[in-house]
């Protein structure tokens, strides 16, 4: 089987943490052809889609931890033609960049692509959530988007709570996420114009959201593959940040799934496969959704310390099935034709 993950450069891997380069290390281990691209790296030759790509060199013998093996692998540099690979995993940063999908809708017919590009499109953003949501608020956290500063504010006086969650509509890894209180009124305007104001005259949305209780010790990252939590920690916020992503300074620890929680993945996974959103990571407070991550959900390697377990390697089993299935559903149909023409 050959791989294309269209993620961040090599360079910029974390060789201790990070969950890419897990589910590398895994393709590697199983010795199938693994390449990287980053989405600047597409391009069209001859009117074929083509990427110029990072390719790890096969190993004799691949080590078994994941910082030894980022060491010792070796790369090199080749501009290949994407509907040449079996699999295109998507783990690129968000936000999502559209002309990358546009790149990939070319191949999407050839190519299994994790997660699927209509998922993506639909999923990329923090909007994704109130796909899930009703309006006794039982799924989801109370929740507003709006560029309009007069209703936002007007929210923030009317909640029934003195705090909520002011975040941006497209950011990523906990960044930019902050707890405002009505006791800061006076600060609020002017944080509402950073958030929505660009310097060119443009705006953004922001999200303001209902403050969970126990917020403030930390969060549930859940692991979905296929619609099924594979895998769960918290995620406890550092002394000096009320964010408990772990790139923000947050730590780990084990966690078991409560019914409320395997309840709320039964409710959301079926959706999710549907949307062709097969590996997903979900955060989690008190039992509601928070936030949905379909584009490069990480966890893995924290997981797997805590748990002395192996989740990448269950992540592409599901890989090597659903090219496995292609391939009989496209050998099934050559027969078929054949039969046919044969007539």
């Amino acid at each position: 089987m050959n791989i294309c993950f269209l993620m961040y450069p090599w360079e910029e891997i974390d060789p201790e943490n990070d969950t890419s380069l897990a589910l590398l290390h895994e393709c590697v281990r199983r010795n199938h052809g693994v390449a990287l691209c980053t989405p600047a790296n597409l391009t069209i030759r001859n009117s074929v889609t083509n990427a110029f790509c990072t390719v790890i060199n096969r190993m004799d013998k691949v080590p078994a931890s994941l910082k030894a093996f980022y060491k010792k692998a070796t790369i090199r540099e080749e501009m290949l033609p994407l509907a040449g690979f079996d699999v295109i995993f998507m783990r690129a940063n968000p936000p999502l960049d559209p002309l990358m999908l546009n790149f990939l809708d070319s191949v999407k017919d050839d190519v299994f692509i994790m997660n699927s590009l209509q998922g993506l499109r639909e999923a990329n953003n923090k909007l994704y959530t109130a796909a899930f949501g009703d309006s006794h608020s039982n799924i989801i956290p109370a929740t507003h988007v709006s560029k309009n500063k007069t209703y936002l504010i007007r929210q923030i006086r009317e909640s029934k709570s003195d705090k909520m969650i002011l975040k941006p509509l497209n950011g990523f890894g906990g960044s930019g996420v902050i707890l405002i209180e009505k006791s800061a009124m006076s600060s609020i305007n002017s944080l509402l114009d950073f958030y929505i104001s660009n310097a060119d005259g443009t705006s953004n949305y922001v999200i303001l959201q209902e403050y969970i209780e126990g917020a403030d010790k930390g969060d549930i990252r859940i692991l979905l593959l296929n619609g099924e939590p594979i895998g769960a920690m918290r995620r406890i916020p550092g002394s000096d940040d009320h964010r408990s992503n772990v790139s923000a300074g947050g730590s780990v620890a084990k966690h078991v799934l409560t019914k409320q929680e395997k309840a709320l993945c039964r409710q959301i996974g079926p959706k999710l496969v549907k949307d062709g959103l097969f590996f997903v990571g979900i955060d989690v407070i008190g039992g509601k959704l928070v936030e949905v991550n379909v584009m490069s959900p990480g966890g893995i390697t924290y997981m797997n310390k805590t748990y002395k377990t192996k989740i990448q390697a269950r992540v592409i089993d599901f890989v090597e099935s659903k090219v496995m299935d292609k391939l009989k559903a496209f050998d099934r149909r050559s027969r078929l034709r054949k039969e046919v023409e044969d007539a």
